[in-house]
């Protein structure tokens, strides 16, 4: 293994610290507060950010929650499993991201793999608990409800989407094999 081998594993404590507190606040949100129609916390007291305990069998936005059950774990298991394994390839075989590239996939593979660990040993659904007022914005007063995984796979899509498109004092580099 060469140097820059070795510069490839250190982000993936990302991965690990992702999943770590992604399952850690569901084990406290199903161990601690009721599930549907019952608000466990006003954040600031106003209404802007809620914990709210739901589960969800479908992906993002609830999309494909009327897909029969038969379908559902190679649509929202395998699939993605497929697709994470692909990403988790790509990353140790392309010499082309930076390490801030680096570091943001280690942040979608960490989120993607929390919520399949949801998928695969939660029967209820993924384990969503945040709540925030979205005040009408495309329609919605408030936006789905989400949790860290989810959080980890948005946030960082946007980091890494950014950094392919304004390459810069990131060291962003073209993505090739």
């Amino acid at each position: 293994m060469t140097k820059g081998d070795s510069k490839k594993f250190i982000p993936l404590s990302l991965t690990g610290l992702i999943i770590i507190l992604d399952q850690a606040t569901k084990a406290f949100i199903v161990a601690n507060w009721p599930r549907e129609g019952t608000l466990i916390k006003d954040v600031f007291d106003n209404g802007v950010l809620l914990i709210y305990h739901v589960r969800n069998k479908a992906i993002a936005f609830s999309l494909g929650e009327d897909i029969p059950e038969q379908f559902r774990f190679a649509l929202f298991v395998i699939i993605p499993v497929l697709v994470l394994a692909f990403l988790v390839w790509y990353y140790f075989t392309t010499s082309g991201f930076s390490q801030l590239q680096r570091w943001v996939i280690a942040g979608i593979i960490g989120g993607g793999m929390g919520n399949i660990i949801d998928r695969i040993f939660r029967e209820d659904g993924v384990v969503d608990f945040v709540s925030v007022k979205f005040y009408g914005i495309l329609g919605m007063e408030r936006w789905p409800t989400f949790n860290v995984a989810d959080s980890s796979v948005v946030v960082c899509c946007c980091i890494l989407l950014v950094t392919m498109i304004i390459p810069g004092r990131s060291g962003s580099k073209v993505m090739s094999t």
